[in-house]
C-alpha cells in the first residue's frame, strides 16, 4: 500500500513542506522506513506530520536496516515521528533504544492493548509524545484506560488490523461504534481528538467521503499512505469556508448587539466560533471577505469537534 503514487521525483520540485503542531495535526503521512529515498519527498509534502514507519510497512528481514535509515535521517537534523513496533515484539526495545538519542518528534506505538504498552514505552522515551495506535478488539475494550495512561498523547485507529481481528467490513455504519469509542475516550481523557485510520486506494472521491466520515465522528486527524492524500485530508478536516463565514458573521452580529450575552445559546456559539477562527489561523486558511448583507451561512452542527 505504500507504493501508491509516492514519487521520489517530488523532492526536486516541491517546496519544503511545513509541519503543524501535533495537537492540531490532520494528515499523518506514513513513509516506509525501508525506502530512505522517499524521506525527502515526504519532508517536502503537505503532511502535517511525517511518520517514518518501521512496523507494518517493513518485512522482518528489513527491520534493522529500516531502523538504521530512520536514525540516520533523524541524526541529520530532522524531527519527524516514527511508527515503532508493538510492545512485546522482538523489535520494540531495540527501536526505542535506537531512538532515545535522536531528535525524534514523537512515536506512534503499534498494537496498543493495555496501559502497560504505553507506560513502558514512555519510560524508555521520556518526554517523547506517544500516539497509541489501537488496532484490536482487546485494545478497543481498554481504550479509556489507554487514553488516560501517562504518556498517551493522542489515540489512533488502526482500521486494517481491527477489521482483520474482528471480521468487520469497511462500511462506516459497521465501524461507527469503534469510532465513537475513540472520540469519547479521547475527550474524556482531555486528549486532542483521535486520528482515524487510512483509506487505501487512489480514488479522490473515496478519500473525500472517508475523510468526511472521520470528521462526522469527531476525529480530527487521519493517517495518509501517500503524499497526494495529505492535501484532501487537510481540507476535509479543516473548518470550511461556510463555517469560517458563519463565525465571522456571528461575531459581527454579536458586537452590533452590544457584545452582551443575549440568551443561553450565545456562550456555546462564542466558543464554537472562536475555535473555528483559531483553527483557520493555525492552518493558514484565508476566507474571502464576506458580504455583510448576504444570506447568513448556517452554523456548524453540534457535532463539530475541533
Amino acid at each position: 500500500m505504500y507504493d501508491q503514487n509516492f514519487s521520489d521525483d517530488a523532492a526536486s520540485t516541491d517546496p519544503v513542506g511545513f509541519r503543524i503542531d501535533p495537537v492540531l495535526a490532520r494528515s499523518w503521512l506514513l513513509v516506509n522506513g525501508a525506502h530512505a529515498g522517499r524521506f525527502e519527498a515526504a519532508h517536502r509534502s503537505r503532511a502535517d506530520v511525517v511518520v517514518l514507519d518501521i512496523e507494518d510497512a517493513v518485512a522482518p528481514k528489513d527491520k534493522v536496516s529500516a531502523r538504521d535509515h530512520v536514525v540516520q535521517w533523524l541524526d541529520a537534523g530532522h524531527s519527524d515521528w516514527v511508527r515503532v513496533n508493538g510492545f512485546g515484539t522482538s523489535w520494540w526495545a531495540d527501536d526505542l533504544a535506537a531512538l532515545a538519542s535522536t531528535s525524534v518528534g514523537g512515536v506512534m506505538l503499534a498494537m496498543v492493548e493495555s496501559v502497560d504498552h504505553v507506560s513502558e514505552t514512555a519510560k524508555r522515551l521520556p518526554d517523547v509524545p506517544i500516539v497509541a495506535l489501537v488496532e484490536t478488539a482487546r485494545g478497543l475494550e481498554r481504550i479509556s484506560e489507554i487514553a488516560s495512561a501517562k504518556g498517551t498523547f493522542r489515540l489512533a485507529f488502526g482500521i486494517g488490523d481491527f477489521r482483520r481481528d474482528t471480521g468487520f467490513g469497511d462500511d462506516p455504519a459497521t465501524l461507527a461504534y469503534a469510532r465513537s469509542r475513540f472520540t469519547i475516550a479521547a475527550k474524556a481523557a482531555h486528549l486532542p481528538s483521535a486520528i482515524d485510520g487510512p483509506t487505501v486506494g487512489s480514488s479522490a472521491l473515496k478519500l473525500s467521503e472517508a475523510t468526511a466520515v472521520s470528521a462526522e465522528f469527531g476525529m480530527t486527524g487521519k493517517i495518509c499512505l501517500t503524499p497526494d492524500q495529505c492535501h484532501p485530508v487537510n481540507e476535509g478536516l479543516s473548518p470550511s469556508q461556510d463555517e469560517i463565514s458563519w463565525a465571522q458573521e456571528f461575531f459581527a452580529e454579536f458586537e452590533r448587539d452590544g457584545g452582551e450575552i443575549r440568551n443561553g445559546s450565545d456562550l456555546p456559539r462564542i466558543a464554537r466560533a472562536t475555535k473555528i477562527l483559531d483553527l483557520a489561523r493555525a492552518y493558514g486558511i484565508e476566507n474571502s471577505d464576506y458580504d455583510d448583507d448576504s444570506v447568513h451561512s448556517p452554523a456548524p452542527s453540534d457535532t463539530y469537534h475541533y
